[in-house]
């Protein structure tokens, strides 16, 4: 009786501890990364970033072979950004940042929607790519 007791209460916590959807799934790393980088906390986010991740920004393509060069990419972000959406596909995350100014400069634009597609595999972003961000509507005509 006190074997199935204790069954009881470890089969949900084992359930909860696999994680449907929880740490490590491609919508907690991106928002971690931005609460890391919306800090001002370059370590943390290069932390989640794995050896060799690929990065896609504009027509550059970086590959973060060492921690320093996930430091340094994160550092040299101009911009902190609010997560607005998110949409998730397999261990793909699509998120919506409204950009704003970092601890450390000012952001180039501030208000403006950026995109990025991050994948991630076993908790860590192996692809990090700046999706083209559609432009603001103009003000109807008067």
């Amino acid at each position: 009786m006190r074997l199935l007791a204790a069954l009881l209460l470890v089969v949900p916590l084992l359930a909860a501890a696999c994680g449907s959807g929880g740490a490590g799934s491609p919508e907690s790393v991106v928002r971690e990364w931005s609460d890391a980088l919306n800090s001002g906390d370059n370590e943390r986010a290069a932390d989640l970033f794995a050896h060799g991740a690929q990065v896609v920004q504009n027509n550059t393509v970086l590959f973060l072979q060492t921690h320093e060069d996930a430091v340094d990419f994160n550092s040299d972000l101009p911009c902190s950004g609010k997560i607005v959406d998110v949409k998730t596909d397999k261990d793909t995350a699509t998120a919506t940042f409204v950009l704003g100014d970092r601890k450390a400069n000012r952001c180039d634009s501030p208000g403006a929607r950026a995109i990025a597609a991050v994948k991630v595999l076993h908790g860590k972003i192996v692809l990090w790519h700046q999706l083209p961000s559609p432009q603001p509507l103009p003000p109807p005509p008067v």
